[in-house]
């Protein structure tokens, strides 16, 4: 079988050295053509959140390209981890959250994964909550997990080594959540783990833990963190730069289209399954085609071409703005009298209330198309604003029931 097409696509780095032919353990290549069963795939997340983003979906993409190829998707929900928090890029503690926290995150994140892997063809997705193990760990174990490594092994992570060397507080429990990251894939005896190219460390570390437990080293496929909306920064909820995927469609489709024309290749290499060499010339063609794509996969074609007619609409200024192909918030969720603001940030249109304002000072903030200057500005009951568009920017509009 040619596993050039799903296999390399978007893949930024295959460990062991996929060329390295001479390796004891062999590379990935060789390895699945002289399989005679299905791989045992692994992804882990911690549901530290409750959305996923178009970042998030890269490596979840890679994991179904495998499921169609045959092999199994295990899925590890880190609802014992995500008590700890990966500590991988971070300049600090991250905070704990508890497990009510945790379950209503993995709610809502094995939801909105439906629409990318294949939770209905048997043997093909396992689904495994690592609290089923680690939660049952003894003191000995852990001992025995921690005397695999050592502090200066630990200090060489990137994260680690920046707050180290920043007299930054490193607490102990943070030095336990490789091991049990790597733990996992000694449990569930993986071949192959996925992840960002940030999770080299993490992924390493699962590769020396099964080696230990007398198990053939997985592989390791790293893959690409994506850019973000805004061009520089990688996609984060935080940085406002991201495109979710329980967004509607208008706001999908809107906000796909204006990704810069440096990224728009990238973003159809990780996000479609688009031949490369198929692409309009035109860049602002290859940025429609993308936003169709896109926004075709989580909503829908018709609900995409809808959604692009009235994107075409509102930049011809025509106000012809449907508020039926918009998303709705529900007012009673607000106590009145409320700040605009506030409603902004409740709404998700804005991050945060601050955000809220200085959208509405740098004059970015429309009702019903007029424009909203005052950031103080109050609403006494919901009979105001129902039934209206908020809009923040070209790109964010929400209908206010």
């Amino acid at each position: 079988m040619d596993h050039s097409n799903w296999l390399y696509r978007g893949t930024a780095e295959i460990f062991p050295n996929q060329d390295n032919s001479n390796s004891s353990e062999g590379n990935l290549v060789n390895f699945l053509q002289d399989l005679n069963r299905p791989l045992r795939v692994k992804l882990g997340i911690d549901p530290t959140g409750n959305d996923i983003h178009l970042g998030h979906s890269i490596p979840f993409r890679k994991l179904r390209a495998f499921q169609d190829a045959g092999h199994t998707a295990v899925v590890i929900i880190g609802d014992f981890t995500a008590q700890i928090g990966d500590p991988t890029g971070k300049s600090e503690v991250r905070k704990q959250l508890s497990p009510k926290q945790v379950e209503k995150n993995v709610e809502s994140y094995l939801e909105q994964l439906h629409s990318i892997l294949d939770f209905n063809t048997p043997g093909r997705l396992e689904i495994r909550y690592n609290s089923e193990w680690l939660n049952k760990l003894n003191f000995h174990k852990v001992q025995e997990l921690l005397s695999t490594m050592t502090v200066s092994q630990m200090l060489a992570k990137e994260g680690f080594s920046e707050r180290y060397k920043k007299e930054n507080p490193i607490f102990l429990h943070e030095f336990l959540y490789p091991l049990m990251q790597g733990y996992d894939s000694v449990i569930i005896n993986a071949d192959i783990e996925l992840g960002g190219t940030d999770q080299k460390f993490n992924i390493a570390i699962g590769r020396d833990l099964q080696r230990y437990f007398g198990q053939k080293p997985q592989f390791g496929l790293l893959l690409p963190i994506l850019t973000g909306t805004d061009g520089s920064q990688k996609m984060s909820k935080s940085l406002g730069n991201y495109i979710g995927l329980k967004e509607d469609a208008l706001s999908m489709y809107s906000k796909t289209e204006k990704i810069p024309d440096n990224l728009v290749q990238t973003y159809f290499e990780l996000l479609t399954d688009l031949n490369l060499n198929d692409l309009p010339k035109n860049p602002r063609e290859c940025q429609k085609l993308l936003a169709i794509e896109i926004t075709s996969h989580y909503h829908g074609r018709k609900k995409a071409l809808l959604a692009q007619e009235t994107a075409e609409s509102l930049i011809k200024n025509k106000n012809t703005l449907s508020k039926d192909n918009i998303a709705e918030y529900n007012l009673s969720e607000v106590t009145f009298p409320a700040k605009l603001f506030y409603i902004l940030s409740a709404s998700k249109l804005c991050v945060s209330s601050g955000e809220g304002r200085r959208q509405i000072q740098g004059g970015s903030v429309r009702l019903e198309g007029e424009k909203i200057l005052d950031i103080n500005i109050v609403f006494e009951n919901p009979e105001q604003l129902t039934n209206k568009i908020l809009q923040v920017g070209k790109t964010k509009f929400i209908k206010l029931v």
